[in-house]
């Protein structure tokens, strides 16, 4: 199996798959936690974990050093790109310059965040989405304003009086609409999807930010309605923005109403959902070869609905080398970060996972989990 790097704010996912179907693993991110490292044969840092972003410099140094390999080391066969590249096609164009990238390309990743043209094209395909504007509305309540660069909901904030106009291009103004957060997991071809399931999206307020990403559940059971029109979607944005490989698809579903929000063109946090034997030489197929499983999509098993939830500090803190350890030994907790890692308030810390039989079930569990990782965080200085 050939080397791959993988690259994101945060790789572990993305790391661990690749290591579970025998690819050897470079990791580039800004953690550098336990088990990414465990996973990978090599990591680099590509910028601070209190910045949640990807640092420019530090990732085409990366790129470079790993494209020319010493002595004895095996060739990469390229990259994958993971969060923190959602808006910046120009630093997905410079890495290809280095490595070849196994995702979607720049040039479609720009279409794709620029609200003019993705939200142009849904409407031209009478692809249901909540009502989207440029310019500030005059009676702001009940709006967002969204930033087509961000990820992780950090962008989102609702609208007001003092927004300043113009806009930049990749910011815009989205109506608030009823519905369930939920996603669809597929992998793609530039022409066709194979869905691996329907996910529950956990999106709630973190400090000041009021629809923060907190994690999934899935896959979930939906209707044969909602199941077509999701599908339907994402194969409608497969053909017209070219996306390969891992993605997913997040819309609002209001009974059998599904109202589309984004894609996701890269590898999401959904797969950890999905992560069994397999996905990670799934993607690099359907990048390099358009090749697509030729199995359907399995309904949900009993036991197997999974979920993950990001625990978010609620207070500042420094972790201690026993503290590390605490975590690192508690089989549900991911994401492990090293000790003496300093965290603000409403920093990412870690996440908890679990498993079950129902969404109900797991969404319990993670509360479960996640309320008994905060306690233990009260306890650390």
């Amino acid at each position: 199996m050939p080397a791959i790097a993988v690259a994101a704010i945060s790789a572990r996912a993305m790391a661990e798959a690749a290591a579970c179907d025998g690819f050897e693993v470079v990791a580039l991110d800004l953690f550098g936690d336990a088990d990414t490292l465990q996973a990978a044969s090599r990591w680099l840092a590509i910028g601070e974990p209190g910045g949640l972003r990807i640092d420019a410099g530090r990732l085409l140094a990366a790129l470079r050093q790993l494209a020319h390999p010493s002595a004895g080391s095996e060739p990469l066969a390229g990259w994958v790109a993971g969060s923190g590249f959602d808006g910046r096609p120009e630093l997905l164009e410079q890495g290809v310059a280095m490595l070849p990238l196994i995702g979607v390309q720049a040039g479609a990743v720009r279409r794709l965040r620029d609200p003019s043209t993705f939200f142009g094209f849904l409407a031209a395909q009478g692809v249901a989405h909540p009502r989207v504007r440029r310019q500030p509305p005059e009676e702001p309540s009940g709006w967002l304003l969204k930033d087509a660069h961000g990820c992780g909901g950090w962008h989102i904030r609702r609208a007001s009086r003092a927004v300043d106009a113009p806009l930049p291009r990749h910011c815009y103004f989205q109506r608030e609409a009823p519905g369930q957060p939920m996603s669809a997991t597929f992998l793609a071809n530039g022409s066709d999807v194979h869905v691996l399931g329907f996910n529950e999206l956990n999106v709630r307020r973190c400090g000041s930010r009021p629809f923060v990403f907190h994690g999934a559940i899935g896959p979930v059971p939906v209707s044969a309605e909602v199941a077509r029109r999701m599908t339907a979607a994402a194969r409608l944005l497969t053909r017209e923005f070219a996306l390969r490989g891992l993605c997913s698809l997040d819309v609002l579903r209001d009974a059998e109403n599904v109202q589309v929000l984004e894609v996701n063109p890269r590898p999401p946090a959904s797969m950890s959902l999905y992560g069994e034997p397999g996905l990670m030489q799934a993607h690099v197929r359907a990048c390099v070869h358009g090749q697509l499983p030729t199995r359907p999509a399995s309904e949900p098993r009993a036991s197997a609905v999974r979920g993950t939830e990001i625990v978010f500090a609620r207070r500042a803190f420094t972790l201690d080398a026993a503290a590390a350890h605490d975590l690192a030994a508690q089989a549900d907790v991911h994401d492990l970060p090293a000790a003496g890692q300093r965290f603000r308030a409403h920093d990412p810390v870690c996440t908890v996972s679990a498993s079950g039989i129902s969404a109900a079930q797991v969404r319990q569990r993670l509360n479960q989990g996640r309320e008994r990782l905060l306690r233990f965080m009260e306890t650390l200085q």
